[in-house]
């Protein structure tokens, strides 16, 4: 059948290292040719290497992966249709169309920033980082391939007169702290997924405001909500408004820079937006999972929904879980970081610097986000006990690593001094 011909059909292997052009800025790009340049910049190098073996471990998955489904029967996968159509209806009854979430992210915030106080870097392709790392980079750098997470040796590759600024993390911060309190305006409880973006329920605001008289459409107050930000910061944001936060990050990719889409609280309007929406525009579904689910033929929202016999025989519960949600446009299920949930199970700050194995200056980064993190666990009205320090060594090994403490806190000092503890004792990153 279709299912067993795209169980076992060739996998195309996609490189971990391929750009994105998902990514807003990256439309219509020569791909090719880009990640041509990419692999050629970065080969013999830690960079490199650590992708190849990354590479190594996914190419291992998919064949482990497409064994598995090469050897399923039609019955099994009668009973895993039958089981996820039962799923899909009880997750069906969870489907709440009457909030009004928003999604806000900063116009390549941190670049923004830089050239707003720095004005002849608007008409050059800059990025912020260094040559180890970019944590973003301005729309025209983008049309060159260039973005965040790459080293900058190899963006300059990309393009050669790239203007690469350090980043000045207490400066984004205290930028950060002047939008968030704009979005405090129409959402006191709004949920900041980083320095650069937030999700807000407007549900409570716009009842409010209709029954004082003063009715606002969901676009109207988030045109206020923008102009506001750019007044404040003079720094432009783009938003979406949807049904729930999953769907709204999604919709705040659709018109940037500086704009906004709305996505109509009706089933029939979600069904028909998420079909044919590529699965690596949800967030959650990064690089690997875009290469797991690409070996079975999965490669949009539609399908999810078509393939799901395979998504429940071959992945774990929490996955298969994950990806109907996704198919069936209804979101997260439990503190996902979409900002569907208010239950919120953690808290968390990251920030991206410039390779150093200087503990003083680890240090003070985390102090910083130390003290950002205690703001954020007062504004939610909550206390912790566990602290995760997460960190990504010169040769782009992800490292993590928990502790417990004695009893709850909010303090800033507590966090940072539990969190330096957890750094290595000779720093050789």
């Amino acid at each position: 059948d279709d299912g067993a011909r795209k169980c076992n059909s060739s996998h195309e292997n996609l490189s971990i290292m391929k750009l994105n052009d998902h990514k807003a800025g990256m439309q219509g790009l020569d791909t090719a040719k880009i990640n041509q340049i990419i692999e050629e910049a970065s080969k013999g190098s830690q960079f490199y290497q650590h992708k190849q073996k990354n590479q190594e471990r996914i190419d291992a998955k998919i064949a482990n992966l497409k064994a598995a489904c090469a050897k399923l029967t039609e019955e099994q996968k009668k009973m895993a249709r039958a089981k996820m159509d039962s799923l899909a209806q009880k997750l069906e009854l969870t489907r709440d169309l009457s909030r009004t979430m928003v999604h806000v992210d900063m116009d390549a915030f941190y670049a923004a920033v830089e050239m707003r106080d720095c004005p002849e870097l608007k008409t050059k392709p800059m990025a912020v980082g260094s040559s180890s790392m970019l944590t973003t980079s301005n729309y025209l750098a983008r049309r060159f391939g260039v973005r965040a997470a790459m080293p900058g040796f190899i963006a300059k590759k990309l393009c050669p007169e790239l203007v690469i600024v350090p980043t000045n993390f207490p400066k984004y911060t205290e930028v950060s702290r002047q939008v968030q309190k704009v979005f405090a305006d129409y959402d006191p409880e709004f949920s900041a997924a980083s320095l650069d973006e937030a999700y807000l329920d407007l549900t409570d605001f716009l009842c409010a405001r209709k029954e004082s008289g003063a009715e606002m459409t969901a676009s109207e107050a988030v045109e206020e909500m923008r102009a506001k930000i750019l007044e404040s910061t003079q720094l432009t944001a783009s938003a979406g408004i949807a049904p729930n936060g999953m769907l709204a990050k999604v919709c705040s990719d659709k018109n940037k820079p500086n704009g906004q889409f709305i996505l109509g609280n009706s089933k029939e309007a979600v069904d028909e937006f998420i079909k044919d929406l590529p699965i690596r525009k949800i967030s959650g579904i990064g690089n690997v999972t875009e290469q797991l689910l690409g070996s079975l033929g999965i490669s949009t929202c539609r399908d999810l929904w078509n393939q799901r016999e395979l998504l429940y025989l071959l992945f774990s519960e929490s996955s298969y879980d994950y990806f109907l949600r996704v198919a069936l446009g209804i979101g997260s299920g439990g503190g996902g970081g979409d900002g569907s949930e208010r239950e919120r199970k953690s808290v968390s700050c990251e920030t991206t610097f410039r390779s150093t194995s200087d503990r003083n200056e680890l240090c003070d980064i985390i102090r910083q986000l130390s003290a950002d993190l205690a703001r954020d666990l007062e504004r939610h009205g909550r206390l912790g006990r566990s602290v995760t320090l997460k960190y990504k060594t010169d040769k782009f090994d992800v490292k993590t690593r928990i502790t417990q403490l004695t009893g709850y806190t909010g303090d800033g000092e507590v966090m940072a001094k539990a969190a330096t503890s957890l750094l290595p004792s000779g720093l050789n990153l």
